[in-house]
């Protein structure tokens, strides 16, 4: 599988984000992709819920997730569009953070609502309160591509392992993990967790990023690690994308995920237990 990953320095500017990521998909197309990922909040990167407010949209009604889907059909791609801030259906008044898969006939082959909220306080000056602004999805999601079944995730899911295992467990040898993760937590802990998450489950990890510092019309700028990057099945960094936007291009052997796991077989051994 040939693979386009995206790392976005995403503004709080929809129209201006949708403009920008076409053109990569274009060029990415270019360059021989059949699957693109881009990263969290691809359409909108703000820490202002009143912008938020005036600028988001309801699935139906948004011009990012149109584009793609033209895109998809236009180039033929499969694009693992990392998430899309929207609002919610009522009575839900907060947003979702959705995350979507869209085939080469631009129909949504699946979509995924984040699950675990980034609730933190990483220091004094960076604090999140996710579920303030964003309803938490119930429901894991894997999807059948010609390239193997992609689990879909979205950044703080990275820490909760039983996800990953399920996703395993149920046919996945891709999981996605797009984020906009925080520079406090990581230097210290994006690559291990990913190349743990890899090891885990014998997968393929992608996991393209936001980057830099995002360009805020209202409140104040955000900022975050980039790092996209791709591990393979036996915990191996194939990509390290560093802190510049861009597209980056990696061929993947997907016949790794089953040596991998014939090496060692962990996902046949799981065992219940009583306790603690």
């Amino acid at each position: 599988m040939r693979a386009a990953i995206l790392q976005l320095t995403s503004s709080d500017d929809p129209e201006q984000n949708t403009e920008h990521v076409q053109s990569l998909l274009v060029e990415a197309a270019g360059k021989g992709a059949e699957c693109v990922f881009t990263p969290e909040v691809s359409n909108c990167v703000s820490m202002d819920r009143a912008h938020q407010n005036a600028v988001l949209v309801q699935q139906e009604q948004d011009g990012f997730l149109h584009m793609v889907r033209e895109q998809s059909k236009a180039l033929n791609l499969w694009i693992l569009t990392g998430s899309v801030a929207l609002r919610a259906e009522p009575p839900e008044d907060r947003f979702v953070n959705r995350s979507f898969l869209t085939a080469p006939d631009g129909g949504i082959a699946g979509q995924y609502d984040k699950i675990h909220m980034f609730d933190v306080q990483v220091s004094v000056e960076e604090t999140y309160l996710e579920s303030s602004g964003y309803a938490p999805g119930s429901r894991a999601v894997a999807c059948e591509t010609p390239f193997g079944k992609i689990g879909m995730t979205i950044c703080y899911d990275l820490r909760f392992s039983y996800l990953y295992r399920a996703l395993a467990h149920a046919g996945c040898s891709i999981l996605a993990v797009p984020s906009a993760f925080s520079p406090g937590t990581g230097p210290a802990h994006w690559q291990p967790l990913l190349q743990a998450r890899a090891i885990e489950t014998g997968c393929f990890v992608i996991a393209p990023a936001q980057t830099g510092t995002h360009s805020a019309s209202k409140g104040r700028q955000r900022k975050t690690y980039g790092h996209s990057m791709v591990i393979n099945p036996w915990g191996e960094v194939v990509l390290d994308a560093g802190t510049e936007p861009g597209i980056h291009m990696v061929d993947l052997d997907l016949a790794q995920v089953a040596d991998a796991r014939r090496r060692i077989p962990a996902l046949t051994h799981d065992r219940a237990f009583e306790g603690p």
